[in-house]
């Protein structure tokens, strides 16, 4: 998993919360606590998928679109980080003659395939509401 998932999930619930559901990547970014040019390049993937549209100008920035009730976090990290449960290398080599290393990548690649799978069907039960919801009881404490 990345951290491009997490400030996507904290844009959109911060966007969730606002009156607006408007702000410029610099307010974000400083609610975020990380760079507007790292936010920008996570909202240009939400907006692509969107989630979020983006107005120019002085009264410009990015706006939620979506209801934060329709938004899962599945659907986000489709967008964000689908694939990156998965290592880039994994040990073994499918032309070795052992059992045990040609066989490894195969095995380790189908385990993380279904480990994405039901991390995906959780994360496909919270929505960005849910998030907010949960930060209000939060709040309570």
């Amino acid at each position: 998993m990345n951290s491009e998932f997490t400030i996507a999930v904290h844009s959109l619930v911060f966007l969730a919360y606002l009156p607006e559901r408007m702000a410029s990547s610099e307010t974000i970014a400083d609610n975020v606590c990380t760079h507007a040019a790292r936010v920008r390049k996570i909202m240009g993937c939400l907006r692509r998928a969107g989630i979020v549209e983006t107005r120019e100008g002085t009264r410009g920035g990015y706006r939620m679109v979506a209801a934060p009730q329709t938004v899962s976090l599945g659907a986000i990290y489709r967008v964000m980080a689908g694939g990156s449960l998965t290592p880039s290398w994994c040990s073994g080599s499918p032309d070795m003659d052992c059992v045990v290393s040609s066989n490894m990548q195969e095995v380790m690649h189908n385990i993380f395939g279904a480990a994405e799978k039901h991390l995906e069907a959780y994360f496909g039960q919270i929505t960005i509401a849910d998030v907010l919801a949960q930060i209000h009881e939060c709040q309570d404490c």
